[in-house]
């Protein structure tokens, strides 16, 4: 190991698991020894890490006694986890990595992260300008999700040209990302939800959207009629509860409805964050004879590779942009993790170290 790296770096623990919504006492930022990565172990130096209110699905009481979440469980004194982009600083034995190569993986939130070739996806060249939020060589987009919502809108439901869209949390990582991909792939009319006019007009100016409809500004399903007077044909939902049922009400015949995510669950002011109960008109799914489904970008992992190579041709193209907040600092990352439950940021949010 060379002798120009340090001998601890910097990574973000649980403290306390949170009861309700987490706050920055739940966390800490703490000193740790380098990690010394076994022979065919890589060593990497992260950049950036994503910040996403799932966490908090990780770190909530009970955790560890869920079945099916795609996390693993926290709990007081672990390293939080998440995705993160870094420069390999040890190439491990047979891992077809070199020094200086950019590499994605899921040990997030720590400076340095020891990890098997089986988890590091080798990403290409950085930027000349890393800030420069269109340039596909950015290592910081392979931080979204535009991957999950371009899977989502080819795999687990199919755009048809002229379907009425409807995403709801379209500010998140995921819907400021769909809005895009669902225009791209056909959309005749795409909207959205979001929880403040700023947000509205940020969704509509450049990110896809042709309507938005506002958490708290009345009856969902009174909004939904006003921007789809025709009806919606698909729903990308993220966020579950009104949102969810509202759709339901407005869908055409034959609509499909996807399930992504429950974020009216992981962002409740109450509870663990992993249950987002919802009341369904079941004779509307009946009589309108509506697909509702489940899904996991992970079901259809050969998206990914086409959503990489698609996603830098329109970025080049200026077709699409990679919505996002900077947090400069890994100090910084508790106080990250608080403002993206609370709806703070629109985007993908990173933390760069």
């Amino acid at each position: 190991m060379s002798t120009a790296l340090p001998a601890t770096g910097y990574e973000v623990r649980l403290v306390t698991r949170p009861e309700g919504l987490p706050t920055v006492e739940n966390f800490a930022v703490a000193e740790a020894p380098l990690p010394t990565p076994a022979e065919d172990e890589v060593l990497v130096r992260n950049l950036a890490f994503r910040v996403s209110a799932s966490i908090r699905m990780m770190i909530s009481e009970g955790a560890e006694a869920v079945e099916g979440v795609p996390f693993p469980a926290l709990g007081p004194g672990d390293t939080l986890a998440e995705q993160a982009v870094g420069e390999v600083v040890v190439a491990g034995r047979d891992s077809g990595l070199k020094p200086g190569d950019l590499v994605s993986h899921h040990l997030g939130y720590r400076e340095y992260a020891a990890v098997p070739p089986a988890g590091l996806t080798r990403l290409p060249d950085a930027a000349t300008d890393p800030t420069d939020p269109t340039d596909p060589t950015d290592p910081t987009v392979h931080l979204g999700h535009g991957w999950t919502a371009y899977a989502a809108l080819t795999r687990g439901v199919q755009i048809r040209p002229g379907d009425t869209v409807f995403v709801s949390g379209a500010s998140g990582a995921i819907g400021s990302m769909a809005g895009q991909i669902a225009c791209l792939l056909g959309a005749a009319r795409v909207i959205g939800s979001a929880g403040s006019p700023a947000k509205a007009d940020r969704l509509m100016s450049g990110l896809g959207y042709d309507a938005v409809v506002l958490r708290g500004g009345g009856s969902m399903a009174d909004q939904l009629r006003d921007a789809a007077p025709e009806g919606i044909d698909v729903v990308l939902d993220t966020v579950g509860g009104e949102q969810l049922a509202a759709a339901i009400e407005v869908a055409n015949a034959g609509a499909r409805v996807l399930v992504v995510g429950a974020l009216s669950g992981q962002l409740a002011t109450s509870g663990t964050g992993r249950t987002a109960p919802v009341e369904l008109d079941s004779v509307q799914l009946l009589l309108k004879k509506i697909t509702l489904r489940g899904y996991s970008a992970d079901d259809d992992p050969d998206a990914l590779a086409e959503w990489n190579e698609k996603s830098a041709q329109w970025l080049r193209a200026g077709k699409i942009v990679f919505p996002h907040a900077r947090i400069k600092g890994i100090e910084n990352a508790p106080q990250a993790i608080v403002d993206t439950i609370g709806g703070r940021h629109l985007g993908t949010v990173i933390v760069e170290i």
